[in-house]
């Protein structure tokens, strides 16, 4: 089989797979100033870093928010646009090594989809994500960077900002911790460090995505959550879904190369 190419077209950010006999080859992310540019963008570099041919590609399977944009066959190659949330769910029980699952996919916002084999249901979406984190850091700690954010959670102190159980009540409350949130940001004051409001902003997202995740589990009656998207690479983020995991019995599987679930399940379509 020739090589297929699965896209993840963003606003301004384009994530490209290569698939050929049913395997995951080189993966790029790329940035530019629009979507139309990034798709072009993210075939140059995948081809400039795999040093595959042009010739090579048998097809290019496009999926996300910008691939709308995209009109005709990009560089001579055909070119199909797939369904987003098919792609979510396919891509991610495919990097989980899982036939089912609810897939949360963190991006600028957040959707939710169960997939079970070929089968996939867009269960429902938040405006919380990673759109959220950049605001919320921008406007609180004055940093846009998500590197920036991720190093600074790592040793933020999230009983500085965030009110827990113990700060309530002494007694013990059953199925919670004393450090479990009572409310996100609900003890923040003016002196606290940047570290410590990076930390809690972190917790606030990752909290409300992995809640929204467990409750759509038990709904389909599945025990494993694949969470996939950028976001997934802040060490905060994955240590806080590992929380989760142990204090409502669900499984959060993290796959390697989560950023990029959509792309993967975008060309495996592609490879039928």
């Amino acid at each position: 089989m020739s090589l297929v190419l699965g896209l993840d077209v963003g606003g301004s950010t384009t994530k490209v797979v290569g698939f050929k006999d049913g395997k995951m080859l080189e993966s790029v992310i790329v940035k530019a100033s629009d979507p139309l540019a990034s798709a072009y963008a993210g075939l140059g570099r995948y081809l400039e870093t795999s040093g595959r041919e042009l010739s090579q590609i048998e097809k290019i399977v496009a999926t996300g928010v910008g691939a709308s944009y995209l009109t005709g066959d990009l560089l001579d190659r055909k070119t199909i646009i797939v369904n987003e949330f098919t792609s979510v769910g396919i891509g991610g029980i495919f990097l989980a090594g899982i036939r089912e699952a609810v897939v949360v996919s963190m991006g600028t916002g957040t959707s939710l989809v169960e997939a079970r084999g070929s089968t996939v249901r867009h269960l429902i979406g938040s405006g919380v994500g990673g759109g959220t984190l950049l605001g919320l850091a921008d406007r609180l700690i004055n940093v846009t960077d998500f590197e920036k954010i991720d190093q600074l959670s790592k040793t933020g102190q999230l009983e500085k900002v965030d009110l827990t159980v113990g700060d309530l009540t002494q007694k013990e409350i059953p199925g919670l911790t004393p450090t479990t949130t009572a409310s996100n940001f609900g003890k923040l004051v003016g002196l606290s460090e940047p570290e410590d409001v990076a930390a809690g902003i972190v917790n606030l997202v990752f909290q409300s995505v992995g809640t929204a995740a467990v409750l759509a589990a038990r709904l389909c009656q599945l025990n494993t959550i694949v969470v996939t998207g950028n976001l997934t690479r802040m060490s905060l983020g994955r240590q806080i879904l590992d929380t989760f995991s142990q204090l409502y019995g669900v499984n959060f599987l993290i796959p390697d190369r989560a950023e990029y679930a959509t792309a993967t399940g975008a060309a495996l379509q592609g490879c039928k």
